[in-house]
């Protein structure tokens, strides 16, 4: 079907729904409606700014699935943005960070530890390949008492050593991948303190 310009506005009475039609089978499936004071179906991509006169009202995705008893490693996805993961620290988990992508850069997440590390065992972080990318770290002691930060620079894993107290925190954003190399700011905040290797 051809393109169709208007030179007014475009009206309806019961919303707009976004359709794609299968070459081979004419099969029409909707992926997507649009109307007033109701939700959008489907995924919504902004390219430029948003702006308006009334309440954009927007709540964050909380993640469990490593907040269950056993060990878990899984790998997080640049769809993931923006999500807050519940880890639970009793057995060893491993949190690996997205395949180098141009598209990670300004991917953003954060963890809370809800049981403290096991006596045994450790939570990693780990950024993709071998050697290729960075975490860039400010990981700081939470004793009760002022405790410095520590620079961390280097290092494609980051660590909750094992009996890391519950409630600790990790914020971590790609701040730059290239398709062969990434850099992850990282802020922690935990006792013991976090690490990079």
């Amino acid at each position: 079907m051809a393109n169709s310009t208007f030179s007014g506005p475009v009206r309806s009475e019961d919303g707009f729904t976004k359709i794609s039609r299968a070459a081979t089978t004419g099969v029409v499936t909707e992926s997507s409606t649009y109307s007033e004071n109701a939700a959008i179906s489907g995924t919504l991509a902004v390219t430029g700014a948003i702006s308006g006169t009334s309440t954009l009202t927007a709540r964050r995705s909380v993640n469990t699935d490593f907040n269950a008893a056993g060990a878990k490693t899984d790998t997080l996805t640049a769809a993931q943005s923006g999500t807050l993961f519940l880890i639970n620290g009793a057995a060893a988990n491993i949190v690996n960070l997205p395949a180098l992508s141009t598209g990670n850069v300004g991917v953003t997440y954060e963890f809370q530890l809800t049981v403290a590390v096991g006596g045994s065992v450790t939570t990693t972080f780990v950024l993709p390949g071998s050697a290729v990318s960075n975490f860039q770290g400010m990981l700081s002691l939470v004793a009760g008492t002022a405790a410095n930060a520590v620079s961390d620079v280097a290092g494609d894993t980051l660590t909750l050593p094992n009996s890391t107290v519950a409630n600790a925190r990790i914020s971590m954003t790609c701040v730059a991948d290239d398709g062969t190399n990434s850099t992850w700011m990282a802020t922690a905040l935990s006792t013991p303190i976090a690490t990079i290797s």
